[in-house]
């Protein structure tokens, strides 16, 4: 993600306790108070979270979720002065596998209205959220939505009950009016609506504003998509075309098939008045641009000219961080601003217009974020921290200043102590997108660089990036990797870099 810097309040937030006032649902999804089956099993219920200190509710405990089939339908705002609102009608079909015996489990989903829930095809009954203690009788489901604990909880009771182990099929009716959700620091994210239709955008976890989900990056997925919007309007998703547009009575459905592993916070679907162009690299790699009719010349004009080095970009990464790792690449470049770029998985976002750096920073994101996430969102340096890094290896491969001048650039400059005092291994649910963790994240990588050396840092790199494909690591993770191909010792350097409070030296040596 690329973001204009932010007003830090405070470092981390305070983790919400998963029993606080969310109430009687939160204490029915929380994990404990195993009960009995008389089969031998001990079944109990989900956790309403995955446990990332950051956002407590955020995902989902007791299940892995394998694949989302999103059916969506979308009718954008009336012409202004009609209210900027829009209205969705959704159809998701959830594939997931129970990690435990499950008595119940929860789905993240805000804003959205349930209409129905089948399990396997049999129907569950909707009902209040049921008291402490309360006994459910069959198949049911209940939806809390908690905002002052940022706690959007589908809870969902099947009977007969899940073993660990057994796949299953959920599906959840849905649907309401969509507006222009914001995030913990007050941004626009999620399912954003635009005049002329919407631009989603979901980091950290705005995924559940549009479909129900398990939104954390530790439960990655395949997914398709079938978004049906007005005719004339183009809908644009991750991963490839899956067959030609339909269109009947009005309306045209557009399929997306994304077939790689994706963190739900990388998903998007969206709608607007786009010019698609659809080329190939000489490697085979299919681009697809969607770049929206009402950019100005002069922004479509720097749009255009980014976008053409995509091809470039992505042979020049190769050579550093090895094969692109997924199925297709490209952009949504969008007239509505949400104020940012995100690094959607294939597919990235763009506020106004594509400038070089920033199509650069968040094609980097596809290796450094999307193939790799991070497990912990404290962890977002790993992020951030790479694609700012991978613009300074750009910048110098281009002719500009080298990565080791820009590491000067950025340690040159007096700053405050308050500027030392962020801790980047640490940032706060309200600095995760600080300007520290874009830079000072760029710096610790070139001081790694400058410590171990060129051939194993890269090394160590790739390694990092093959390891934990299509998954998620921590900080401590990438230090041991580093510190496996290196033969080092890098506690003191992880240490300073990411934690401690003062300024680093400009050169990390072992006595340093």
């Amino acid at each position: 993600m690329v973001r204009s810097s932010r007003k830090i309040i405070g470092g981390a937030t305070a983790a919400v306790l998963v029993m606080g006032a969310f109430g009687a649902s939160a204490a029915a999804a929380a994990p404990g108070g195993k009960e009995p089956d008389s089969a031998g099993p001990r079944f109990s219920s989900g956790a309403s979270g995955v446990g990332d200190a950051y956002f407590p509710y955020a995902g989902n405990g007791g299940y892995d979720v394998q694949h989302y089939d999103l059916e969506i339908r979308y009718t954008p705002p009336a012409p202004s002065p009609a209210p900027l609102e829009g209205e969705l009608d959704g159809v998701a079909t959830i594939d997931l596998v129970a990690t435990q015996d499950l008595d119940r489990f929860n789905l993240d989903l805000r804003g959205m209205e349930v209409r129905a829930v089948t399990i396997d095809g049999k129907p569950a009954v909707g009902i209040e959220p049921p008291l402490a203690g309360q006994t459910v009788e069959g198949a049911a489901y209940w939806h809390v939505q908690d905002d002052e604990q940022r706690a959007w909880e589908l809870t969902i009771q099947p009977r007969p009950k899940l073993k660990a182990g057994q796949a299953v099929e959920v599906v959840v009716e849905y649907g309401g009016t969509t507006t222009r959700p914001e995030d913990i620091e007050g941004a626009l994210y999620g399912w954003v609506t635009t005049r002329d239709g919407a631009m989603v955008a979901s980091e950290p976890e705005g995924s559940m504003t549009w479909y129900p989900v398990s939104d954390h990056q530790t439960d990655k997925a395949t997914y398709s998509f079938a978004i049906t919007v007005p005719e004339g309007k183009v809908a644009v998703a991750n991963g490839l075309p899956a067959g030609d547009p339909v269109t009947a009575d009005g309306w045209t459905t557009w399929f997306w098939d994304a077939p790689d592993a994706q963190a739900s916070y990388l998903t998007t679907a969206s709608v607007g008045d786009y010019d698609l162009r659809d080329t190939t690299t000489a490697s085979g790699l299919r681009i697809i641009d969607a770049v929206d009719d009402g950019l100005t010349p002069s922004r479509l004009a720097t749009t255009n000219a980014s976008l053409a080095l995509q091809p470039e970009m992505i042979s020049f990464l190769e050579s550093h961080f090895g094969p692109y790792p997924f199925n297709s690449y490209g952009a949504i470049v969008d007239d509505d601003s949400v104020g940012y770029a995100l690094e959607t998985q294939t597919r990235p976002i763009y506020s106004s217009q594509a400038s070089q750096g920033t199509v650069l920073h968040e094609l980097s994101h596809q290796w450094f974020g999307n193939a790799v996430s991070p497990e912990r969102w404290q962890d977002i340096w790993l992020n951030e921290g790479w694609a700012t890094y991978s613009t300074w290896l750009w910048n110098e491969h281009r002719g500009g200043i080298t990565a080791q001048q820009a590491f000067d650039n950025w340690y040159a400059p007096a700053r405050t102590q308050a500027y030392w005092d962020f801790q980047i291994g640490d940032p706060g649910a309200l600095g995760l997108f600080a300007s520290q963790v874009y830079n000072k994240g760029a710096a610790t990588l070139h001081a790694l660089r400058v410590e171990v050396g060129d051939e194993a840092f890269f090394e160590a790199t790739r390694l990092w990036l093959e390891r934990y494909d299509d998954s998620a690591g921590t900080a401590e993770d990438f230090q041991a990797v580093f510190e496996e191909v290196s033969g080092e010792d890098l506690d003191g350097f992880f240490q300073t870099w990411l934690y401690d409070q003062v300024k680093p030296p400009a050169t990390w040596t072992n006595a340093g």
